[in-house]
């Protein structure tokens, strides 16, 4: 395990692990994952910062009915690191949103098991 995932796991103590360190169901939670890594290390956020909004978020899902057994955990990671992004203005919201239904778009066009590449037409809708 990296310092910087060691130094998350220690701060977040909600983060899905194991023995070896963090664990993840599919390929785009490692990378969720790695996103909100990068930003700590650039001071985008302190990690007392993330786990407050992170609590924040979950909180909220589980009020609006999520059932809390550990499957969307990435799904509010996704949702603080995109909040707080904005917040912090790296992005606004209008730009991840116009982003995600790009990847939306283009994954709809993608065959199954092939690489999605954005194209500009992806950002056209």
């Amino acid at each position: 395990m990296s310092a910087a995932a060691a130094k998350a796991t220690a701060a977040v103590p909600s983060i899905p692990r194991d023995d070896d360190g963090p664990v993840f169901r599919a390929p785009w939670e490692a990378q969720a994952f790695a996103m909100a890594l990068t930003l700590h290390e650039r001071g985008v956020f302190t990690w007392t910062e993330w786990a407050a909004a992170l609590a924040e978020e979950i909180k909220r899902a589980q009020a609006a009915g999520d059932p809390d057994t550990g499957e969307t955990y990435y799904l509010h990671w996704l949702a603080t690191l995109e909040s707080l992004v904005a917040t912090k203005g790296v992005t606004s919201t209008e730009t991840l949103h116009r982003y995600r239904d790009a990847w939306d778009h283009a994954a709809d066009r993608t065959p199954h098991g092939q690489p999605i590449v954005l194209q500009a037409e992806d950002f056209a809708r």
